[in-house]
């Protein structure tokens, strides 16, 4: 992944002490700090896999001037201006008043452009302060009120937008505005719809494969191997994944099965179609893990379930289940 960044500004939200301070001139895009921090964060935005996807709405503004700022009608530290006086007025109004550093960037990821916003809560460290007492030098521990999140942490509200298709990827927090529950992020900054998460998305497929599995009587590990032997396989070819196609693989055998984990999907408000990163889908995939109510845990790859050389599970006549692990060359202690 290579991230090239054009522009950057970083405005301060204080709720604190009520002090907004709106900067006059760009960050130093050539600062090896700024280009780390700013770059770093980008890269776990990209590959979130529990960040929410959207469709800017018909008469949203905010896309209306990221269009004007694509076309070069409006200048970035304007369209950082818009950016930050929404984010400060309708965070003032919630019931979370974080004290605030905003980042906004226009980049490029793989040569495509993109505009990137993220809010950096402040946290209080703590840090040493060098003292001179009665001439002699004193160390001492002091709070520090404006720590940034470093690079290693994650940063739990940010939108990224592809500016050439629109497309959204966001992360927001739950507030409470005006007596109801809201979303600044995509509701009143962006006006744009939301799309439940490839991560929530996957889990939402695999909850209702075990729960139909069960109400027939079927096992639920060997259809879960499936869900996730077809997500592997999808992800080789393909970007998106069809729960119905997922699930009519899955039952092949049993139409009432397919009809009832259908009918679930829709209930479940599952999308016709999931964006899901093959990295992601492979990873999340590519074995299996299970825990019995005697308290012994295995994993084991996903493909090894359908393979009785390796393993193979049998239903004995008083409803207990034997495991049987076949052809291990030697134990390994972890």
């Amino acid at each position: 992944m290579i991230i090239i960044l054009n522009k950057a500004v970083l405005h301060i939200l204080d709720f604190d002490s009520g002090i907004t301070v709106l900067s006059e001139k760009e960050l130093d895009i050539h600062d090896n700090s700024v280009i780390t921090y700013i770059t770093k964060h980008v890269e776990k935005f990209l590959n979130n896999s529990n960040a929410e996807t959207g469709v800017f709405c018909k008469n949203s503004i905010f896309c209306k001037n990221l269009l004007d700022y694509t076309d070069g009608n409006l200048d970035f530290m304007e369209f950082s201006y818009y950016i930050a006086n929404i984010i400060h007025s309708e965070t003032s109004k919630s019931d979370i008043l974080d004290p605030t550093d905003l980042i906004i960037a226009d980049l490029s990821v793989d040569n495509k452009p993109y505009l990137v916003i993220f809010k950096c809560n402040n946290k209080i460290g703590f840090t040493h302060y060098v003292n001179k007492d009665d001439g002699r030098i004193k160390n001492e521990l002091i709070n520090y009120y404006t720590i940034l999140p470093n690079i290693s942490q994650k940063i739990d509200e940010y939108a990224i937008v592809e500016t050439n298709s629109l497309y959204i990827k966001f992360n927001d927090k739950k507030r409470f505005i005006d007596g109801k529950d809201t979303f600044i992020i995509p509701e009143k900054l962006l006006e744009c719809t939301s799309s439940i998460s490839p991560k929530h998305a996957i889990d939402l497929v695999q909850s209702i494969t075990r729960t139909v599995s069960e109400n027939h009587g079927q096992s639920s590990v060997a259809a879960i191997s499936k869900v996730k032997s077809y997500l592997v396989e999808n992800a080789e070819i393909s970007d998106f994944l069809d729960p119905v196609e997922l699930g009519k693989e899955v039952f092949s055998s049993s139409s009432a099965m397919q009809e009832e984990y259908i009918n679930e999907v829709k209930n479940a408000g599952i999308p016709n179609t999931v964006k899901v990163d093959r990295s992601f889908a492979i990873k999340n995939s590519k074995n299996h893990r299970i825990k019995t109510d005697t308290g012994i845990e295995l994993a084991f790859p996903v493909d090894y379930f359908q393979n009785k050389d390796y393993i193979e599970f049998t239903n004995n006549p008083d409803g207990t289940i034997l495991i049987q692990l076949k052809n291990i060359g030697k134990i390994i202690n972890k």
